[in-house]
């Protein structure tokens, strides 16, 4: 079996989404906003692709590939040379993914949850930044399929 079969929740993601992403800081003090355009896609029973655009309102832009591998058991990896990390499917609507910023603090863990509307319209996420066992920042991402 591959992604597909093993992970149905994350080929309901495929597409192509647009979203804010907004950084809080503990407190919930705004730290960053700036939209988003991401392009979802199972490339074949073992390879995961994502690519994240963002646009911030003074002009700047970003974009970044994330190629994940599918590691069996419902599991999927991700190394590249920003990030590594796992995710997985919870139950019907929710996927949970862990990673590693490498460029920061060693103790820097960043945990994400993504829901998935029923009509599989919307998104949630959640990410919040773990360091040395305290959370640092919080961001917050709404989505919706275009």
């Amino acid at each position: 079996m591959g992604l597909r079969e093993d992970m149905p929740l994350l080929a309901r993601h495929e597409g192509r989404w647009t979203g804010t992403y907004t950084h809080l800081d503990p407190q919930g003090t705004l730290l960053d906003r700036h939209s988003s355009h991401l392009t979802c896609t199972i490339v074949d029973e073992r390879t995961y692709h994502q690519v994240n655009r963002y646009t911030w309102d003074d002009g700047r832009t970003e974009e970044i590939a994330f190629p994940g591998t599918y590691l069996g058991g419902g599991r999927c990896g991700f190394d590249t040379e920003r990030i590594t990390g796992e995710f997985w499917e919870l139950d019907a609507s929710t996927i949970y993914l862990t990673w590693l910023y490498k460029a920061a603090a060693a103790d820097l863990r960043l945990f994400e949850l993504i829901v998935l509307s029923d009509d599989g319209e919307h998104r949630s996420r959640v990410w919040q930044w773990i360091q040395s066992g305290v959370c640092v920042k919080r961001t917050i991402i709404d989505e919706r399929r275009v």
